[in-house]
């Protein structure tokens, strides 16, 4: 009988973490330094177990082989770093709330988002995790988008989401993230009642629910929060989601640090290009375009806003942190 013990692969060759560097750069754009080996170790280890394998070798030619596709899947959610919390980088919420929604609904009818052809506002997620971001987005549109139905009042739960009536805005959230085990974890929207102290207690008490007996410990989003957000499994390398149109907001945070230069910039040319005219492109402090893209301009630490054609701007457009510093990070 084999014991845990001789199941338990500590060694991983130079050799065999090279033909896993590559693979998982091929198939996720994830750049593994040498120092990721011990991490490689740590987060495949329990596959390996979970399968009866002995060694790193045997794990790398079962994903490569075929009809390993499903445990390429599973090799990836090992891998990925899910760590999130609710409203982070809180700074970014609040200049969303208090200067870009209310600048878009003063502007409403000079080309602003909330006035084009009453369409949803469409926000993206894209690299959503376990789904406190897509969740965040949509507590703070909620609160202050304007509903006929409660007299445009914020901080409060209102009574329309998705489709809108004549006159207020629907909200269409898109949250993707390359892992399905943080999906499926973001789909059920429920997290240890502890993530409450993330949530300003006013949002907390109008969009979250208390579980009890069995849930006890758990808090759950509401099914108006929840039926906003569209999940699915997208992979950053490729062709942007097209068919869910442009979006007004993307945030994409704490995500491109994982790549190299060369991919960073193709993901965030085709984040850009995904854009809908003066949409915002929002990401990680520890991120930045270092200027070189002169289709968007800084318009706050790691906020960055589509020129419109020609580089031109109206005041009614032009949010008061445009002349705020922005970082830059260096290679």
């Amino acid at each position: 009988m084999i014991s845990t013990a001789e199941l338990s692969p500590r060694t991983l060759s130079d050799e065999e973490f090279v033909l896993f560097q590559r693979l998982v750069k091929r198939l996720s754009g994830i750049a593994l330094g040498p120092q990721k080996k011990p991490l490689l170790i740590c987060r495949l280890g329990p596959r390996l177990r979970a399968l009866g394998l002995r060694s790193f070798g045997e794990y790398y030619r079962r994903v490569t082989a075929a009809g390993g596709e499903g445990e390429l899947v599973h090799m990836l959610d090992c891998i990925c770093t899910n760590e999130t919390h609710f409203f982070r980088e809180r700074g970014q919420f609040e200049l969303l709330e208090r200067e870009i929604l209310p600048a878009w609904r003063e502007s409403a009818g000079h080309g602003a988002p909330l006035a084009r052809s009453r369409r949803p506002l469409r926000a993206w997620s894209a690299a959503c995790s376990t789904g406190e971001e897509p969740y965040s987005i949509a507590m703070t549109l909620l609160d202050s988008l304007p509903s006929p139905d409660r007299g445009d009042a914020a901080g409060q739960a209102p009574p329309w989401a998705g489709d809108a009536p004549l006159g207020a805005p629907g909200i269409s959230i898109l949250a993707t993230d390359l892992s399905v085990r943080a999906l499926d974890q973001a789909r059920r929207a429920v997290w240890p009642i502890e993530r409450a102290s993330e949530i300003p207690e006013g949002r907390l008490r109008a969009y979250m629910l208390r579980g009890t007996g069995a849930s006890g410990g758990l808090m759950k989003a509401r099914p108006e929060l929840r039926r906003l957000i569209t999940f699915w499994r997208f992979n950053l390398l490729d062709a942007a989601p097209r068919r869910f149109g442009l979006f007004d907001l993307i945030f994409c945070r704490n995500v491109l640090i994982y790549f190299d230069a060369a991919t960073r910039a193709s993901i965030v040319a085709r984040l850009i290009a995904s854009l809908a005219p003066s949409g915002y492109l929002f990401l990680g402090h520890a991120e930045g375009l270092h200027g070189t893209d002169h289709r968007v301009r800084c318009v706050a630490p790691s906020v960055y806003r589509l020129q419109p054609p020609g580089g031109l701007e109206g005041s009614r457009n032009t949010s008061s942190s445009e002349h705020a510093p922005c970082l830059r990070t260096s290679e």
